[in-house]
């Protein structure tokens, strides 16, 4: 029987596949879309061959918790913050922030995070509609964000909602869901959704049971009173039955240092009874909107963004402070409506929770920040250089585990995530001994060195950091 011809065969690499198992030489075989053989394919016919010879072949990564909700609907020139790290896959709608469904001109703190030109989907299923004509770069599956469902239905957002308007929000997501969405996000740690119970959220999540869905949690507070947050987050997963995502998982004050050995026993033991895992980026400064009451927290402040005054963007929010003989918090309020990096958290809880079993890899950059946080260009070659190879706190195998097959498995992301055969080829070829971030707090958008090539669904997308194809990406729609 004569074998048919292949697309493209990567031969000569080192597969890492995504399951956590050892590394193993293997040709990977693509024929369209898909991986339609892995072995030895010296003697398989094949339209072209790439040597993948000292090199690592692993699954396209995923990233679990972005802000991409705009950022998928343009078309890029030049480098791009997540292909270029060899990303293929990004989560968003995370935090309780989507941009669907609703229309704004002015959307309020942290949804401004998107931007404020894009509000214009009344329907979570015409944004949905609109990310599959626009072809994105990457692949994308959406959560829908309580937070916009409270903006859109709500007047007033100090209160809990009432019972119709849950009602409301509910309707809203089970036709998101419906439409493909994969679940919802929750920030009840921002103002618009500060005043919301658990029992709001469980009554507008009431349809991620029935469907399947899952909730990922941006939990109500990081720092002294984490253990009360945690607990009202697992309470939610549970009564709902559905997966819960901790979303960031970290600490923040400098109280609070070293409490990653108490949250992560918490989680674990409700890990015995509920579906329960987390994501965090590899950073010990974490970013969203300015706000003064965390300031004292943080051991320095970098001004990302401010409308109010845009030269602010990447300066010292103490070091404006001291220019102008004000308090940082009074700064902060001046520069009003602002994003910040936080500096205010410890390196051993990062690495704690980076190794934990449950724990996958999100960036949560935000691509509308005029000086961005660097995890927004680098987070997972920085996963891969400085833990993997530098630091040896994970092992290869389990960091791509941690950004690809248990990611997908989570998400429910059907046939990504590993490279197997029937599997869409979403593929990430690199040098383990170079691949590193660039991107630093003084210069953000510095493109991560390393990574050779990236795939998605068959197509070479990225070569050498620089965009190939910029419509390789689906919308993964809740199967």
């Amino acid at each position: 029987m004569t074998e048919f011809t292949l697309d493209l065969v990567i031969e000569g690499g080192e597969l890492v596949d995504g399951t956590g198992a050892p590394r193993r030489r293997a040709d990977v075989g693509i024929m369209g879309d898909k991986v339609v053989a892995i072995g030895e394919l010296t003697d398989r016919p094949a339209k072209k061959r790439i040597s993948a010879q000292g090199r690592i072949v692993a699954p396209g990564f995923i990233d679990v918790h972005t802000h991409d909700d705009c950022l998928l609907l343009k078309s890029p020139i030049g480098a791009h913050p997540k292909l270029s790290q060899g990303v293929t896959t990004v989560i968003t709608g995370n935090c309780g922030i989507s941009l669907a469904p609703l229309l704004t001109k002015a959307p309020p703190a942290p949804l401004d995070l998107l931007g404020t030109t894009n509000w214009r989907f009344d329907s979570f299923a015409d944004y949905l509609d609109a990310l599959d004509e626009a072809r994105p770069i990457v692949n994308a599956a959406c959560l829908v964000g309580h937070s916009t469902l409270r903006v859109k239905h709500m007047q007033q957002l100090d209160r809990p909602a009432t019972q119709d308007e849950c009602a409301r929000m509910a309707d809203d997501l089970e036709q998101a869901l419906q439409a493909g969405a994969i679940g919802m996000s929750t920030g009840v740690y921002y103002p618009p959704a500060q005043s919301a119970t658990a029992d709001e959220l469980m009554a507008v999540g009431k349809p991620l049971s029935a469907a399947g869905g899952m909730v990922a949690m941006h939990i109500r507070d990081e720092g002294d009173a984490i253990t009360a947050a945690l607990r009202e987050a697992l309470h939610i997963g549970k009564q709902l039955g559905i997966t819960t995502v901790l979303s960031h998982h970290k600490l923040v004050g400098t109280a609070n240092h070293g409490r990653s050995v108490e949250t992560l026993s918490m989680i674990e033991a409700a890990a015995k009874n509920q579906s329960v895992c987390m994501d965090c980026y590899p950073y010990n400064a974490s970013s969203t909107m300015l706000l003064p009451s965390r300031v004292h927290q943080s051991s320095d402040v970098l001004v990302t963004w401010s409308k109010t005054e845009p030269q602010a963007a990447g300066r010292s929010l103490f070091d404006l402070a001291r220019e102008r003989q004000q308090s940082p918090e009074a700064v902060a309020q001046a520069l009003q409506p602002a994003g910040a990096i936080y500096f205010a958290m410890d390196e051993g809880d990062v690495s704690r929770i980076l190794a934990h079993p449950l724990t996958m890899i999100g960036s949560d950059g935000l691509a509308h920040d005029i000086q961005p946080h660097p995890r927004l260009w680098g987070t997972f070659p920085r996963v891969l250089g400085r833990y993997v190879r530098e630091q040896r706190l994970l092992s290869l195998e389990l960091a791509i585990h941690k950004m690809t097959g248990l990611s997908a498995r989570r998400f429910g992301l059907t046939r990504r995530g590993v490279l197997t055969v029937g599997n869409y080829a979403d593929v990430v070829i690199f040098d383990e001994h170079q691949v590193a971030d660039q991107a630093s707090y003084q210069q953000p958008t510095q493109v991560s060195t390393g990574i050779d090539a990236v795939y998605i669904n068959g197509v070479l997308a990225c070569e050498q950091g620089h965009t190939v194809h910029s419509h390789a990406g689906r919308l993964l729609r809740r199967a």
